[in-house]
């Protein structure tokens, strides 16, 4: 039952990241286009709910998706079995959680600095 939610969570998760993916693309690209400064960026994104909601939940699919990617991969090329797939998955679920809600945080609430 645990691998059918995983699959299914996994599933669920690249369909929040498939228009997340292309709408952080097209934004990269009008940032370029215009030849906006990081400076420039920061003063539009800074204070944003709605870019701390984007990117956060971008940030949360991303965690939860890659986690269990690895925790495939860990279990069928590495041999990871029991407890410790466990632990290794919620490691990198809360590592990528943690560095990525940093980064949102930075670029939305603290204006570019931490």
């Amino acid at each position: 039952m645990l691998n059918l939610r995983l699959y299914m969570a996994q599933r669920l998760s690249a369909l929040v990241m498939v228009p997340l993916t292309i709408g952080h693309i097209l934004v990269m690209i009008y940032a370029v286009q215009d030849g906006l400064t990081v400076s420039e960026i920061l003063a539009r994104t800074s204070g944003s709910v709605s870019w701390f909601l984007f990117y956060g939940t971008f940030v949360l699919a991303v965690s939860v998706h890659a986690a269990i990617g690895l925790r495939v991969i860990g279990f069928e090329w590495a041999g990871i079995r029991g407890r410790m797939l466990d632990i290794m998955s919620w490691l990198v679920f809360a590592g990528l959680l943690w560095l990525g809600g940093r980064a949102v945080y930075a670029v939305t609430v603290a204006g570019g600095g931490l």
